[in-house]
């Protein structure tokens, strides 16, 4: 057990002994929460306000978790449920907790011997720039990106630490993902900071809570049962990945950094690690294409079809081309459909105060060089991105590249930030693309006055 690298690093954050190969409470908590299993009668801990009193086991709580606490006893509960807590609940919670240190012991004991073979499983936490896999699996308990049914990667519009203000405030995106999704909480405990090279997936979580409302009209509304079907570890095949957005960037958004870093995010969150290689081989095909002024071979994704007014998907058509598994050959998108696709919407948009439209190219680009073969994207109805459909239509029908495509959106975004513009991205594109096919028009129309 000493020499377990993956119990090591999360040994700062418990408050547990580690002597012979086996893990301990400290004698006061595990005196302490001996007497929380056996009841209120025995503990004579019955209220809040008797648990904010000085007792060995808060010694290992913040300030603000015990203010929090004592706000649910205090204030949310009522009296009766409250009363049925202490009652019920606490001992079994402290009998749990007296527990925990064997069943640490086991976890780590068995953790190797998982299904997938030379895939360690211990629990571990990861340090900033540190790639890996936590296996949870052990663990028990008008359009919206969770009620979409396709195998894909629902992208959580995360805050740098993972689960923002899940446990505290706040019920936005990623929050009501949580409250919902209640197991991705545990990321929480195991995961750093977000870089901004790094991206967190979450494999296997199930819903648990049907639910009302957005912000502070959040409501819980009944059970839902999870009906997506299970991976041979035993885990809803659902894939969450969490990707942060730059907060309030303001016009810095514009600059070119801006536009990297959230294309570059995006890239993260969106590539499949299992296709390393392919991008390896696809980036430099990309470089040899480019220096002897080619086009770039990667295609953007083109519009399917709009069931609603707010959602639009992002689909493949059959003149496309993608890299087959060699990374040489070519074959049809609509041949590779049963692969993982992207589900997302305004990441970035709402309290962060990203550019909608900008974000959606953003997050298209990075799935089609990330060879994702499609994007549901949900608009959630707002104004800004009407005309989503509109612009797909477009730029598919004029079958442009992803590197064309990302050249725009840096022409445009000089123009935003010079102040030579102060109209949306469609709208300049729109109008910027007439005015072009006008020109060539007229042109042409002359050329073939002068002839005659």
């Amino acid at each position: 057990m000493e020499k377990r690298e993956d119990l090591k690093s999360i040994l700062p954050f418990l408050p547990f002994s580690l002597r012979s190969s086996s893990l301990f409470w400290p004698a006061p908590v595990a005196e302490a929460l001996t007497d929380l299993s056996k009841g209120p009668h025995h503990s004579k801990i019955d209220s809040g306000e008797v648990s904010s009193s000085p007792f060995p086991i808060f010694e290992t709580l913040s300030p603000s978790t015990i203010f929090q606490l004592i706000l649910l006893l205090l204030k949310l509960l009522p009296r009766d449920e409250a009363a049925k807590w202490f009652e019920e609940v606490v001992p079994q919670l402290a009998n749990l907790l007296l527990r925990l240190p064997s069943l640490l012991e086991t976890h780590y004991e068995n953790a190797d011997d998982g299904v997938l073979k030379g895939v360690k499983t211990g629990l571990r936490l990861l340090e900033s720039q540190e790639s890996g896999i936590v296996f949870l699996s052990q663990i028990s308990v008008s359009g919206l990106i969770e009620d979409q049914s396709r195998e894909a990667i629902e992208v959580d519009f995360a805050n740098m630490y993972l689960g923002g203000g899940a446990l505290v405030r706040g019920c936005v995106q990623e929050e009501i993902r949580f409250m919902i999704n209640p197991e991705l909480i545990a990321g929480m405990l195991f995961l750093p900071c977000m870089a901004d090279n790094e991206a967190i997936e979450i494999v296997g979580t199930e819903r648990f809570s049907s639910y009302t409302g957005y912000a502070s009209s959040f409501r819980f509304n009944g059970d839902y049962v999870d009906k997506k079907d299970i991976d041979v570890l035993g885990r809803r095949k659902t894939r969450i990945v969490a990707i942060d957005a730059l907060c309030c960037p303001g016009k810095s958004q514009y600059r070119l950094e801006g536009l990297l870093r959230e294309i570059n995010k995006a890239f993260c969150g969106f590539m499949d690690q299992c296709k390393s290689h392919q991008y390896q081989q696809l980036f430099k095909d990309d470089q040899t294409v480019n220096a002897t002024g080619g086009r770039s071979i990667v295609h953007l994704l083109s519009l399917g079809h709009t069931s609603t007014s707010s959602q639009a998907t992002v689909g493949t058509s059959g003149n496309q081309l993608a890299r087959n598994h060699e990374g040489h050959k070519y074959q049809p998108l609509d041949n590779i459909q049963h692969e993982i696709g992207v589900v997302t919407g305004n990441w970035g948009c709402g309290a962060f105060g990203g550019d909608p439209q900008l974000k959606a190219m953003l997050q298209w680009i990075a799935a089609s060089q990330a060879m994702r073969p499609f994007i549901l994207y949900y608009t959630f109805g707002l104004e800004a991105l009407q005309m989503l459909e509109q612009v797909i239509q477009w730029i598919v029908s004029h079958k442009w590249t992803a590197g064309e495509l990302w050249n725009v959106l840096v022409e445009y975004s000089s123009q935003r930030l010079g102040e030579e513009t102060r109209v949306g991205f469609f709208n300049w594109l729109l109008r910027s693309l007439s005015s072009h096919d006008d020109m060539l028009n007229d042109s042409y129309d002359d050329r073939t006055c002068s002839c005659c």
